[in-house]
Formats: C-alpha cells, sequence, structure tokens
C-alpha cells in the first residue's frame, strides 16, 4: 500500500486556485503549507522513534505521525534496560508517563498537548493512585481519557497508556 498522496487532482486546485484569488483579492493572505518528500508528494504518515523511551516490543511503532496528529502506542512501565519499574501502580504510572513524555518530545511535543489517552488498568482497585499520579502529569487543561479494567497486560504490568496528540501549529491551509 502506498502511503502518499500527490498534492491536488487537476480540477480540485483548480477550483482551489479561484477561490484563493477571489479571497486574496478581497484582501485576504492565504498561506499553503506542505511537507513534501523529494517527489513533491505529501507524506501520509510518519514513524516517531526514540531511544529515550523503551522500544516497541512487537511489530508496531513507538508513535506514527499523521496529518496533524501522533498517535503513540500503548506504553508500559518499563525502563531503558527493559525491565519493570519496581512499586506499584503509582511508580509503574509514573514510568508509563515519563516514556510516553520522551515519545511526544521525539515528535517535537509535550504532554500539553495531549487530546486523549487510553488507560488500562489490571484492577480498576488501583484507580485511586494511578489517578493521582496521572493528574500531576495533566494539572491543566487534561485530555479526554478512557479507562478500563482488562484481564492482562503484556509482561504482566499494572497499567499501559496509549495517547493521541494534537500539533498546535498544524494547518495546511492557513487562512489569514
Amino acid at each position: 500500500m502506498k502511503n502518499r498522496t500527490s498534492l491536488i487532482g487537476p480540477a480540485a486546485g483548480a477550483v482551489f486556485i479561484v477561490a484563493a484569488l477571489i479571497f486574496a483579492g478581497a484582501g485576504g493572505r492565504i498561506s499553503i503549507r506542505f511537507d513534501s518528500d523529494s517527489k513533491g508528494e505529501i507524506p501520509m504518515k510518519k514513524i516517531i522513534r526514540t531511544e529515550k523511551a523503551p522500544a516497541a516490543i512487537g511489530p508496531y511503532s513507538q508513535a506514527v505521525s499523521a496529518g496533524g496528529l501522533v498517535f503513540v502506542s500503548g506504553q508500559i512501565p518499563l525502563n531503558l534496560e527493559g525491565e519493570i519499574a519496581a512499586g506499584g501502580v503509582e511508580e509503574q504510572t509514573v514510568q508509563v508517563l515519563e516514556n510516553l513524555r520522551a515519545v511526544l518530545e521525539a515528535a517535537g511535543l509535550g504532554l500539553e498537548e495531549v487530546v486523549r489517552t487510553t488507560v488500562y488498568l489490571r484492577d480498576l482497585k488501583d484507580f485511586n493512585a494511578f489517578n493521582e499520579v496521572y493528574g500531576r502529569y495533566f494539572p491543566e487543561s487534561p485530555p479526554a481519557r478512557a479507562c478500563v479494567e482488562v484481564s492482562a497486560l503484556p509482561r504482566g504490568v499494572r497499567v499501559e497508556i496509549a495517547a493521541v496528540a494534537a500539533r498546535s501549529d498544524f494547518s495546511a491551509f492557513d487562512f489569514h
């Protein structure tokens, strides 16, 4: 499957140019920004990798950037040596969120750009302890969140968090 698309088809391009000329003639300013490869095509997705977080333990990416969004794979409480963080759900949650932060930083983002998380807890009895740590990482404008109990998690860990972040500076079309 090809992961690229050409800029604009001929008919859509003509309509866009006419609309742009009308808008610009009315005193508006248009800027168009595309990150393209050497062939002038826009990549549909970009793989995000960092050595500052544990490597994926299967056939998946640490994160994928597509459009203005970054989709971070579920992070579990592994340190850089691949060992599970010692302690209970609190310590494991800290490690998970530090891993999440490292992956986001590799994408040029931070926790403040996270718009959604999905949390998997092995036992919902851990929810209050988990939530206290989670709240320290998202003190203002926390993301939307789903939290579910699961029967098991990889490597027997107690918590896993997946996230979606949005680039605040993303816009293929900026109309001013």
